[in-house]
């Protein structure tokens, strides 16, 4: 799982930073830091902060997690 952040979308509100502080931060007024990688546990915060950028400039890649309930096909 990790974030992929269109910084040319981004306005800078912030609610990112307010919804998960340790994965989000403003350097300066408008410039938006990000770690891409993320521990687990922040998950659900970032999730949150995904859906509340008005500009909708988050997006939280899952393609490297296992797809659930799908078994390997063998033959």
């Amino acid at each position: 799982m990790r974030l992929v952040v269109d910084l040319n979308r981004c306005q800078g509100f912030a609610q990112c930073v307010f919804l998960a502080p340790d994965v989000f931060s403003l350097h300066g007024e408008e410039a938006l830091l990000f770690s891409p990688r993320f521990d687990e546990t922040q998950r659900d915060r970032v999730e949150k902060a995904a859906a509340a950028c008005p500009v909708q400039a988050i997006l939280v890649d899952y393609s490297d997690e296992p797809t659930k309930g799908a078994e390997p096909h063998v033959g």
